[in-house]
């Protein structure tokens, strides 16, 4: 492996002649199976020779965390002393990353045996009610689970015990975070079902739950705001270059806009959704919990015909789009977030909300100004009843005027 990425013979054999010229040829080896660029692996490969020269080593030998950081503080002071690099936070920081990951491909780096909180099996406990008592959907319980936890990691901070937990503490927990009012609301509702959850099972004094009050937020109060279509246009066309970044953008972008979708549905679309022959998309809706059929028209499909034969790195990943660097894995919807977020930015699109979620209500707002009912949008966009859809109502300005110009016949 070291003959691919260097060229001097003197270069090569001072690689070899080092300890565990075996064990840093698989790594590489490894890594470059999984596609990792030419210079990833040389930087790797420069730095493995650092680390075996700075720790003592042996075979099947477990490294804990204390050797890796006395060898990378070693190194950087001796790296800074030959005017190698300015400050030593970079030189250790690699030398830690890539040491922790060659160990770790050995399966010689020792886990790192953390204390258990004794909160963590409270909310094991109450995640597996909500999987199996309420049946709620991943994405709900992770969201739960989160505001449970940050809870009884900030009481933990207190120095309180969950079984003398009061309301003060709980009024402390929200005025101490900040959060907006949309935001505590969404945090009351989680606190008050795990609190329901912890008096059945007799963690806590009971009447928590039912006295948590959450701020007063209106339904629909706010106007579904999104970017203007000619906005939207613009990021589109703005992602008509050559490179695999704007040829794997152009075809999220179009998917967002074109049929409003959730960031976590193009994340989680797979090459088995697309029916090329009968030119049809299949799209899991995550809320819904069914899968659509939408028509896959020209400009779409090209956009993703052509990421998949120009830009699509080659993985075993059945997920359509993945990241530009390896090792290639799915795309997250944090990274879609960033990826129309940074876009918008550079444009200088300015909206309250950004994101893909902007995006989507773009879509909706654009079907309702080119006259489509509301049922007929709901089903565009996945909604299981017309009931969640009835906000877009608040921007369909030519039905609203329709509603202003009815005449009762005098009766009023």
């Amino acid at each position: 492996m070291f003959d691919q990425i260097y060229h001097y013979p003197k270069v090569i054999a001072r690689h070899r002649q080092a300890p565990w010229a075996a064990e840093r040829e698989r790594y590489l080896a490894a890594r470059a199976a999984q596609g990792y660029h030419p210079a990833t692996l040389l930087r790797s490969a420069r730095e493995l020779l650092a680390i075996v020269g700075q720790i003592q080593w042996q075979p099947h030998q477990q490294i804990d965390e204390q050797t890796i950081t006395a060898g990378a503080e070693h190194w950087a002071r001796r790296q800074q002393r030959r005017s190698r690099c300015h400050t030593r936070f970079w030189s250790k920081t690699l030398f830690i990353q890539i040491a922790r990951d060659w160990f770790g491909f050995l399966g010689c780096l020792q886990k790192v045996q953390s204390a258990p909180s004794h909160w963590r099996t409270r909310v094991d406990d109450f995640v597996q009610f909500l999987q199996h008592q309420r049946g709620l959907s991943d994405k709900t319980i992770s969201n739960y689970s989160w505001h449970a936890s940050d809870f009884l990691a900030w009481l933990e901070e207190q120095g309180r015990l969950l079984a003398e937990v009061s309301l003060l503490d709980v009024d402390a927990f929200f005025c101490q975070r900040g959060w907006s009012r949309i935001g505590n609301q969404s945090r009351a509702k989680c606190l008050r079902a795990f609190f329901r959850h912890a008096e059945r099972a007799c963690w806590c004094a009971s009447g928590i739950a039912a006295a948590i009050e959450s701020p007063r937020v209106f339904a629909h109060e706010s106007l579904p705001i999104g970017v203007a279509w000619p906005d939207v246009q613009r990021l589109v066309d703005e992602a008509s270059g050559q490179t695999p970044q704007q040829i794997r953008d152009r075809a999220i972008l179009l998917l967002l806009a074109v049929y409003g979708m959730r960031s976590s549905e193009v994340a989680h679309l797979c090459l088995v959704n697309l029916d090329w022959e009968a030119m049809k998309l299949h799209v899991y809706r995550s809320k819904s919990r069914r899968t659509q059929v939408f028509p896959l028209p020209p400009s779409v499909g090209t956009a993703i015909k052509r990421y998949l034969e120009q830009a699509r790195p080659k993985s075993n990943c059945r997920e359509i789009f993945l990241t530009l660097k390896a090792p290639f894995r799915p795309l997250s919807p944090g990274g879609m977030y960033h990826l129309v977020c940074s876009r918008m930015d550079r444009l200088g699109i300015r909206s309250r909300h950004r994101g893909p979620h902007a995006l989507r209500h773009a879509c909706a707002t654009r079907l309702v100004a080119q006259g489509l009912s509301l049922k007929e949008i709901g089903d565009h966009l996945g909604h299981r009843s017309a009931f969640a859809t009835r906000i877009y109502a608040k921007v369909d300005m030519a039905g609203l005027r329709e509603v202003a110009r009815f005449d009762l016949g005098g009766v009023l």
